[in-house]
């Protein structure tokens, strides 16, 4: 990892705790209902201070919790706060892997058993508030509500972590043992089971190498079904202790990539390696720019690093809200079970076209016009649209004043909306200053006429007319977004608007994508840019907020509104004060997108993924400077991934010597297994592209377990969706293919591809195979 306060571009970068027992909990309720812990000074406030046995529960409730909290963090103490020795019979050398099955098991089945009571007692107090419906004060019914919340709460985060609980130990030099899974849980007697994976004493079992192996002598990968060990893999760190542990498998890490897709993200908690994990637990602070080539991990490290920052500070990242955008909604569902899979569910995912409230864009602008609409020639463009006088509204003011006509024609109406806009730029807040403008106007004419007429009276009179008021509403309506843009599909309104900044060439090409039914993805970016330039402010949300965890719905106070203000707000696509900013595909984002995320985190840390090397956007210097201006000043750390975990030997080389000569940045990374699989090419005729692809889709059936992914150009999807007969079967644009993977991939007109996208898009379609490429092209006569 590099520090730096600079400014940085791609070029650069070659416990469960017990809450409490049941007497505890048979004590704390009083007739003013059961109380909990306040989670913050703020929430303390929001409540009257309770008297006699309000005092009493509330007090005996904040010391339980207090344990409880400690008890989360237990496995950041001393070495022997987080030794579980104590829990294992020590090791045999002479044990066969099913004995060591066997002693895992037995461990594994002692964890979930001490999670069961766990989850009792937390339906205890769940049933235990709801039952005691009764307060006293306000204070105590703002903390009988918050008390069953988060005990509903615990138990969907011990249902949520049920999956392969226990995935990890390490034994160390002098006999220690160290048992790591997705919870920290203590046993009765409050001695540590399971750390973490989050906690600094975890963080051995992922950076231990043989060259700093941080007195790990074994680490040792445990692998599960439900509640039942069926492997355990290790790696011996310490040669010297050979005849005294037993080594089992052949390490983890080449077993988990063998396995086949499931057409999900899975999470990698248990074989992040090191140059991963630095970055996970990088600062929360400032920008953490995480870089690598196809298949290094950069996504699901990310993903991995938003659980890291909520465990690190709760308070911060889940009442102020972590922000993960990726390219598309189908990069998205990909990714949608590995923050629940790991306990998080608080941060918020959001496509790239769904960054704008109501809008759920899926749709890809053609190359041409896609550049135009990102690009930060469309600010000024944006800008004259908004000020355009809005169809339907009236060319004419006619009016009479004490017997006088009134009348402002076009022209004169034209001269009096820039006046306005001279003082105020954002059109609807500007409706006040547009009245007093066209009475100014009006005085002009009437000045003449009636000398004696006085400028006050005169604003008064004719300013309240129904008449008047009625022609400066359709005058001056009030704009939105979606409206204004759509003035766009108007090539003269457009070509007004774009003079001097759009190519005539353009006009018509930009003109026909906002004819379209629905949004683009770029036009997302467009959406809010008007938001702001029309003065258009998020609507807060009205009413109860009701909120379920594991089938028990929460319906909140007027002091946990307040509270949970911030995390409310977070799931709007408007809300602008996040803690952490986490944006993947990064390379890909155009000038006006990284405007847009900009403003959703002004004050806040950010995570950067992204590889140059695989960018579909023309004009990198602009997108820079760009996430330059978005991302806030401040300490900027470094990581680059170095190793292909995705891609066989076979298909990375592949893909590597097609690239190279033609990307002028590249950063390849080494792939670590070999399959034994060559990447296949073939060349048909294009009527003969769709038999080929139906034929090689078979073929890559029987040969995988898992999933298979047909990557092809926009303009043959429909052709080729007939042969989508399976389950496991995807087809995908290039630009949709970022960031997934199958088992199988058949790259389906690759050339065509690179014509309309570019190399570096051609290069992510060829590196999203874990096992087996096929490439089908069309000959001189192909499309």
């Amino acid at each position: 990892m590099s520090k730096s306060a600079t400014r940085f571009s791609w070029r650069s970068i070659s416990g469960v705790g017990p809450h409490g027992q049941k007497r505890q909990l048979e004590r704390g309720i009083g007739p003013g209902g059961p109380a909990s812990v306040v989670r913050s000074s703020r929430a303390a406030i929001c409540g009257q201070p309770s008297l006699g046995r309000d005092r009493l529960v509330r007090s005996r409730i904040r010391a339980r919790s207090a344990v409880s909290q400690s008890a989360e963090r237990v496995d950041e103490q001393r070495p022997e706060d987080v030794d579980t020795s104590h829990a294992v019979p020590a090791p045999d050398p002479s044990n066969t892997p099913e004995q060591e099955v066997a002693i895992e098991q037995e461990f594994v089945d002692r964890v979930y058993e001490r999670v069961d009571i766990l989850r009792e007692e937390a339906e205890g107090n769940r049933d235990a508030g709801y039952t005691h419906l009764r307060a006293t004060v306000p204070g105590a019914q703002f903390e009988r509500d918050v008390f069953v919340y988060r005990a509903a709460r615990r138990i969907a985060d011990l249902d949520s972590q049920h999956e392969g609980l226990v995935f990890g130990r390490l034994d160390f030099d002098d006999g220690r043992v160290r048992h790591v899974g997705r919870l920290g849980v203590r046993d009765e007697e409050y001695r540590p089971l399971l750390i973490d994976w989050r906690a600094p004493a975890s963080a051995p079992f992922y950076r231990a190498t043989a060259v700093d192996r941080q007195e790990v002598a074994r680490r040792r990968v445990i692998r599960s079904f439900g509640r039942d060990v069926e492997e355990v893999s290790d790696d011996l760190l310490n040669e010297e202790l050979a005849d005294k542990l037993p080594v089992i498998g052949d390490g983890a890490l080449m077993a988990a990539l063998g396995r086949k897709r499931t057409g999900r993200m899975r999470d990698i908690v248990a074989t992040i390696q090191s140059e991963q994990d630095a970055a996970i637990r990088a600062p929360g602070r400032g920008a953490t720019v995480i870089t690598g080539g196809p298949g290094t991990g950069k996504t699901v490290v990310a993903l991995h690093r938003a659980a890291y920052l909520l465990y690190q500070d709760r308070s911060r990242y889940e009442a102020a809200g972590i922000l993960v955008v990726g390219p598309s909604a189908v990069f998205m569902k990909y990714i949608g079970r590995v923050l629940p899979s790991l306990g998080e569910e608080t941060a918020a995912l959001y496509s790239l076209g769904e960054l704008y409230a109501g809008v759920e864009a899926t749709r890809q602008d053609r190359p041409d016009v896609a550049a135009v609409k990102g690009g930060t020639v469309m600010l000024p463009i944006l800008r004259r649209l908004a000020r355009q006088t809005p169809p339907g509204a009236p060319s004419e003011l006619r009016i009479t004043y004490l017997g006088e006509v009134l009348k402002l024609d076009a022209a004169e109406l034209a001269a009096v909306r820039a006046r306005v806009f001279e003082k105020e730029q954002r059109s609807n807040l500007a409706k006040t200053e547009a009245g007093r403008a066209l009475l100014v106007a009006l005085w002009r004419k009437v000045k003449p006429m009636l000398p004696e007429a006085e400028p006050a009276k005169f604003s008064r009179d004719l300013g309240s007319r129904s008449e008047f008021l009625t022609f400066l509403d359709h005058w001056w309506p009030d704009l939105d977004p979606a409206d204004v843009l759509g003035w766009a599909s108007d090539e003269r309104r457009l070509a007004s608007a774009g003079e001097g900044h759009l190519k005539h060439a353009l006009i018509g090409a930009v003109a026909a994508s906002f004819q379209e039914t629905d949004f683009s993805i770029p036009d997302v970016a467009l959406l809010d840019e008007l938001r702001m330039i029309l003065g258009i402010k998020p609507q807060q949300r009205q009413g109860d907020r009701i909120r379920s965890y594991g089938g028990v719905s929460e319906v909140s106070t007027t002091q946990d509104r307040y509270y949970d203000r911030a995390e409310r707000q977070a799931r709007d696509a408007f809300y602008e004060d996040y803690a952490h900013v986490i944006v993947d595909e990064a390379q890909d984002l155009s000038p006006m997108q990284w405007r847009m995320l900009g403003r959703r985190g002004r004050a806040a840390g950010w995570t950067i993924v992204g590889d140059e090397a695989q960018s579909s956007w023309p004009r990198p210097k602009e997108s820079a400077d760009a996430r330059n201006r978005a991302v806030p000043r401040g300490r900027v750390y470094e990581f680059h991934l170095t190793k292909n975990y995705r891609n066989s030997k076979e298909v990375f080389e592949y893909a590597a010597a097609w690239a190279e000569p033609r990307l002028p940045v590249i950063d390849l990374p080494e792939a670590v297994r070999e399959t034994g699989v060559a990447v296949e090419e073939r060349t048909v005729a294009a009527d003969a592209l769709l038999p080929e692809v139906a034929g090689a889709v078979t073929e890559a059936l029987e040969a995988v377990e898992g999933t298979v992914g047909i990557i092809a150009p926009y303009k043959r999807h429909a052709e080729l969706s007939t042969v989508v007969h399976d389950d496991r079967v995807t087809l995908v644009g290039p630009l949709e293919s970022k960031g997934l993977e199958w088992d199988a991939v058949i790259a389906a007109d690759l050339d065509a591809v690179a014509k309309g996208h570019g190399p570096g898009v051609a290069y992510v379609v060829l590196t999203r195979a874990t096992q087996r490429l096929v490439r089908i092209d069309t000959g001189p006569n192909g499309a």
